[in-house]
């Protein structure tokens, strides 16, 4: 190691979690709690539930600009200003461009976050499983490589995370999107209640409406160091509550009960080191971001959990003799099959005859209308794209914001804005992105970062399928509008950008054959089994469903995995 300038740490882990977000907060719990001696990493700073939530009691008064973009801070962000996720309530939770730069030969839009609990404390909290029809589109219509599991090698996971994060939603029998352990589903308002009733009078096919599933605490189980939704609809600030699941509010802190965990913030990971002699990993190297000091950590077992591109970015930055392309790239396919949904297309309307009617609180949710094209029949089959997409959308009572300046001024008008305005609804989809081998992500040694190491070029495009199902995505949302009989109806459609929705894919994929793949379905790379990587790069196609719980699901799974194998060699 002195070659590098690097020092080892003289203590060995267990294990090693590379990221403290969705997936890695999962890893360190699942790993803890089976009794491994466990070193979590995370790039960014220390962030502690409730006590670094700077804004989750601000109103918008409290704020410089009234929590509009302050001038100063926006600087540094330019990514994330074309993206509109900078602002005085949450802009201190994503990553300034500047300081953490990455290369767009297409534009792709990735937004992050660098702390402690990553991007859980921003997520949207949609909580959907995927089913065998999910599962199997790979194989069925030749897009990709097969996925190596079923829906029933995951269910139990799913249950076991359902349960411990608290999802809210309702059941409702679909094969497609299959029940979950849900607890009381926030209510619907009267006029997503018409919308509801109307698409089951309106339409013969496998179209309905229902509340999202939400990660946000309903009903009465226990969740140790938390308590129910509180309706603030301010979740991406960090909930002093503990309403919606987090890492720092949930996974961390179960960890750190056991005693086996040892977090170290501001640590960049980026080499996960293999020995010859072995044939696996030994351990991780990392550059402390504060003081670009260089260490080596030793472990038996690694879970790289950084999110998807960071992930594949310390993989393609593995090199040895053996893997002098990527640790576990003997197939070339890792940096490759870089997916994202598409959104951004929709429809919205006015409604009439509700204007006695009103709703109480801040629900932080919204409906959703599951996926009902190409669903393996005739009557749901689309002519000119595969796969599918959902909806996601809610109704609400204008405000005082509708005041624009046709209007007259003085006592009427103001009178006037202070009582609820009509109502209006809206939705937008959320479709699947094929795995294009072309769509990719891949080191940049000319340009580096502050700490010397390579920065990325993002490479990916949405097409013709895609595009397409925008298409439909658009006419369907105005159908349903239309059919209901609401008026004003308008769709929207613009260019869809990668990255932009935030659920990056891919990357690393899973798989059968290591001659096509990164994973095997334990989510180990195939080459070097004592490394796991079950972040969103593990994936093999992207389903139209949001996809953190199947994160969670595929990461507690091949934690237990990981632990009983452990656990078996040390009693041999």
């Amino acid at each position: 190691m002195t070659s590098e300038n690097i020092s080892e740490y003289p203590e060995a882990y267990d294990a090693i979690v590379i990221g403290t977000g969705i997936s890695g907060g999962w890893a360190a719990k699942e790993l803890c709690e089976n009794g491994l001696k466990t070193l979590v990493l995370e790039r960014g700073p220390n962030v502690r539930h409730i006590d670094d939530y700077p804004t989750m009691h601000s109103e918008s008064w409290d704020l410089k600009y009234r929590g509009k973009v302050d001038p100063e801070k926006i600087k540094g962000h330019s990514i994330h200003k074309r993206s509109g996720f900078v602002n005085a309530e949450s802009g201190h939770w994503f990553v300034n461009y500047e300081d953490h730069p990455y290369n767009e030969p297409k534009r792709f839009d990735w937004i992050r976050g660098y702390h402690v609990g990553g991007r859980s404390i921003m997520w949207g909290r949609q909580s959907y499983r995927w089913s065998d029809m999910d599962f199997e589109a790979n194989k069925v219509d030749g897009h990709g490589v097969d996925w190596p599991i079923r829906y029933n090698d995951i269910s139990p996971w799913y249950d076991k995370v359902e349960a411990f994060i608290g999802v809210s939603g309702e059941n409702r029998g679909l094969a497609h999107l299959p029940d979950g352990k849900l607890s009381a589903p926030m209510e619907l308002n009267c006029v997503e209640k018409d919308l509801q009733k109307n698409i089951e009078e309106n339409f013969d096919d496998d179209r309905l409406l229902m509340i999202g599933r939400v990660a946000n605490k309903t009903g009465d189980a226990v969740h140790e160091g938390r308590s129910n939704c509180q309706y603030r609809n301010r979740c991406i600030r960090g909930c002093p509550f503990g309403g919606y699941f987090s890492s720092n509010s949930s996974t961390l802190p179960a960890a750190e009960r056991t005693g086996n965990m040892h977090l170290r913030a501001n640590s960049i990971a980026y080499e996960i080191v293999y020995d010859d002699t072995t044939g696996l990993a030994s351990g991780v190297k990392i550059i402390d971001a504060e003081t670009h000091e260089k260490i080596f950590f030793k472990a038996s077992i690694i879970f790289n959990c950084a999110s998807t591109i960071a992930s594949t970015s310390i993989l393609l930055q593995s090199k040895s003799k053996r893997f002098p392309n990527g640790m576990g790239n003997d197939s070339g396919e890792l940096g490759h099959n870089l997916m994202d949904h598409h959104y951004g297309v929709g429809a919205s309307a006015d409604v009439e005859g509700y204007d006695d009617k009103y709703y109480k609180g801040r629900r932080p949710n919204g409906f959703y209308i599951p996926r009902f094209q190409n669903l393996g029949n005739e009557k749901t089959a689309a002519k000119d794209y595969v796969r599918g997409f959902g909806y996601q959308g809610g109704a609400s009572r204008t405000g005082w914001e509708r005041a624009v300046a046709e209007l007259s001024f003085g006592k009427t008008l103001k009178e006037e804005l202070l009582k609820p305005g009509h109502w209006r609804i809206g939705m937008t989809g959320f479709g699947e992105c094929l795995p294009y081998h072309e769509n990719k992500m891949s080191l940049n040694y000319d340009i580096l970062d502050k700490w010397g190491l390579p920065t990325l070029d993002l490479d990916a495009e949405f097409k013709e399928n895609e595009l397409k199902m925008q298409q439909d995505m658009m006419n369907q949302a105005v159908a349903i509008f239309k059919a209901a009989g609401y008026k004003n109806v308008k769709g929207r459609i613009g260019t869809p950008i990668p990255g932009d929705c935030i659920h990056e894919m891919g990357t690393a994929r899973m798989g059968h054959d290591p001659k096509t793949s990164v994973l095997n379905k334990h989510n180990q790379i195939h080459a070097v089994p004592n490394v796991y990587v079950t972040d969103g790069a593990c994936m093999t196609s992207s389903a139209c469903q949001n996809p953190s719980l199947t994160y969670m699901a595929l990461t507690a799974r091949a934690a237990n995995h990981a632990a009983d194998i452990f656990k078996k060699n040390k009693t041999n």
